[in-house]
């Protein structure tokens, strides 16, 4: 039997590559309104938006208002008018668009779901989020999704993960793993919620000196394998005729 048999996962910079999806996203969002598509006015969306899921992290702004107030503060600093529910909404339908997986993720989760209950745990928009791993063929893995807009909760705090784990059905917490890209979101929030944390460091960062500490850290999805899976399962990986006679 797998070492973990619940694992809650991530979406932005876990499974799906979100810097490549939001760059093309927000290009064809600023050409479409004839809006500055230069490098620097990138860079200020950037800079706006990141500072406002700062905030939200933190409880002091909520997520429907965030959409909008960072193009209501882009169009401010490009000093033009526009309308910003409607550039929200164009945004975030080219988002749900674009769906690059990392390398491995979806063979993984294939291996995964043989040996443990799968579910997603995610502070993005729940309709980019539904849009994203349907078009990326990865949502077939998962028994529950839970976005924070729907659950009225955002990672790190406790609520979202409980309600998560309550509506899987899942009371050995000493059995579940959060895997994610997010020292604050995921390594805090599952700690704080009383689970194992994998910190999936696939570009190769430092770890910042007093960040939260993850159970595990990872570059690829093998090692996630070899943490999850006990011998005999990782030597039938990729067999699902062995996989099915353990």
């Amino acid at each position: 039997m797998a070492f973990y048999y619940c694992l809650l996962f991530d979406v932005d910079g876990t499974l799906l590559d979100f810097n490549a999806a939001e760059d093309g996203a927000l290009r064809d969002t600023l050409a479409h309104f004839s809006l500055p598509n230069t490098e620097d006015a990138v860079s200020q969306y950037h800079d706006i938006n990141n500072a406002l899921w700062a905030a939200l992290e933190q409880g002091k702004v909520r997520q429907d208002k965030l959409v909008i107030q960072r193009f209501e503060k882009l169009l401010a600093a490009f000093g033009v008018q526009g309308n910003p529910v409607e550039i929200n909404d164009y945004y975030l339908t080219q988002l749900s668009q674009r769906a690059d997986t990392f390398p491995g993720a979806e063979e993984a989760l294939e291996e995964l779901a043989e040996v443990a209950t799968l579910a997603v745990v995610s502070n993005g928009v729940e309709k980019v989020q539904a849009g994203r791993l349907e078009k990326s063929g990865l949502g077939r893995f998962f028994d529950g999704v839970f976005v924070s807009g729907r659950v009225g909760a955002t990672k790190p705090a406790r609520k979202i993960f409980d309600t998560a784990l309550n509506t899987l059905g899942i009371e050995n917490r000493k059995k579940v793993l959060m895997i994610g890209d997010s020292l604050k979101a995921d390594i805090a929030g599952g700690t704080g919620a009383g689970i194992d944390t994998c910190w999936c460091n696939f570009r190769g960062a430092v770890l910042p000196e007093g960040a939260p500490q993850p159970t595990y850290t990872i570059q690829g999805y093998e090692e996630l394998l070899r943490i999850v899976m006990e011998e005999e399962e990782l030597a039938n990986a990729g067999s699902k005729e062995k996989r099915h006679q353990l």
